[in-house]
């Protein structure tokens, strides 16, 4: 499980319907049979909606580092990011922003796992 977002104006209950609707749908039509998900607690999220779907929580994952750069958070990755052998435009800058003290590393909470079987 990817991503989980639904607009604030939704009735009550919308995500566990959805996750409910969603897992019976895969039960049903797919051998799928684990689902995965992480709750990042850098962002607030906790796995409330986990929890009130009876995901099992399975533990927390590392911390990681994490780059501020213009007030948002990018991944560690960013500064390696080549096309063609070259870093990219934005690559280069965050990279040149490090060096310069315009950016830097901050380190982030762990994420909480998640884990639904579907037997």
């Amino acid at each position: 499980l990817r991503r989980l977002c639904c607009i604030v104006d939704t009735p009550k209950n919308t995500e566990s319907y959805f996750i409910g609707h969603t897992l019976r749908w895969l039960k049903k039509n797919t051998d799928v049979k684990k689902i995965l998900s992480y709750a990042d607690l850098t962002y607030g999220h906790e796995g409330i909606i986990y929890k009130a779907t009876n995901f099992k929580f399975l533990g927390q994952t590392k911390t990681c580092k994490m780059i501020k750069y213009n007030g948002r958070l990018y991944h560690d990755k960013t500064i390696r990011t080549k096309y063609k052998g070259e870093l990219k435009p934005f690559a280069a800058r965050t990279k040149e922003a490090l060096l310069n003290e315009e950016a830097y590393y901050i380190k982030t909470k762990p994420k909480n796992i998640y884990l639904m079987e579907l037997k």
